[in-house]
């Protein structure tokens, strides 16, 4: 069969693009047979995902960041709603690559389209965040208001981009009204953040869900309240460890749905991707043993 590569060419500040030729060596090397379809602008992966499905191309395979990935994967989705997804090839060609990470697969390209060329699959667990899915990560408060200043962000790359990003988050001292219900709880009052995680790391570097399993049937979500911006700042380096989670101010849960409404409205990032700058509620779920993913 005949692969289809979806290349965000934008993934990694245009690193994506400039990669082009070396991610086309290394899937040739592998024997692979394969068409690319570069994205033009935000939400054209979804759409040319779903149609690579429904014309019966396969693998396919996202080619760059982890917003990249999220696209096709929600493309999947949107052609095959009720069945297992894939099997989907992933070209790591983004900033921080955190699907990758949290996997354990190889950033190195050859290695990858190797892996791909194999056949050999895991298959993992999807999030939902009302109409999207995400692979890895979604989160409401002060996470998306770091996404917003790292997008607004151009002369800094890499992980040291998200870590100002997130210092100029904590100086707003975000706060809102949330109310959130959970399998077996629920809370009433301040809230700072609200991270739900398929998997472990976002943001390269954050382990925001540390007990996150991306194989455990469930979500798993943080969510907590710091009074002061001294007490933010606290807790950031913990949460690169994720040893901040026994922090008192800070509850780690795993459930199979979440509910929360919020006031004022909060942006909320899906896969690294703001999908809304104001949102009063989202409803968090889990799919089930939903994806294939390609593995070496």
């Amino acid at each position: 069969m005949t692969a289809k590569v979806i290349l965000n060419p934008y993934s990694g500040r245009w690193l994506a693009q400039r990669r082009r030729p070396e991610m086309e060596s290394a899937l040739r090397a592998a024997g692979l047979e394969y068409e690319i379809a570069e994205t033009g602008g935000p939400g054209e992966g979804v759409t040319l995902a779903e149609a690579a499905a429904r014309q019966g191309f396969s693998p396919i395979i996202a080619a760059g960041g982890d917003g990249a990935i999220g696209e096709v994967i929600n493309g999947l989705h949107r052609a095959s709603p009720h069945g297992v997804l894939g099997p989907l090839g992933l070209m790591p060609l983004g900033t921080a690559n955190d699907l990758v990470h949290n996997l354990g697969l190889p950033l190195d390209l050859g290695d990858m389209a190797r892996a791909i060329a194999s056949g050999k699959t895991r298959r993992i667990d999807l999030g939902t965040a009302n109409e999207w899915v995400f692979d890895n990560n979604s989160a409401i408060g002060l996470e998306p208001m770091v996404t917003l200043y790292n997008i607004r962000m151009v002369r800094l790359r890499g992980v040291v981009r998200y870590l100002v990003a997130a210092l100029r988050a904590i100086n707003q001292k975000p706060t809102w009204a949330m109310h959130l219900e959970w399998d077996d709880g629920g809370y009433d009052g301040p809230v700072s953040l609200v991270s739900v995680g398929n998997c472990a790391v976002t943001g390269g570097l954050f382990r925001m869900a540390p007990a996150a399993d991306p194989t455990d049937g469930k979500i798993t979500f943080v969510y907590a309240y710091a009074p002061t911006r001294l007490k933010m700042l606290s807790l950031l380096p913990r949460a690169i460890s994720g040893d901040y989670v026994k922090d008192p101010a800070v509850h780690q849960h795993h459930t199979t749905c979440l509910r929360i409404s919020m006031s004022p409205d909060s942006p909320i990032q899906v896969d690294g991707e703001i999908r809304s700058h104001g949102l009063g509620s989202v409803d968090y779920g889990v799919l089930p043993a939903r994806l294939d993913v390609l593995v070496p």
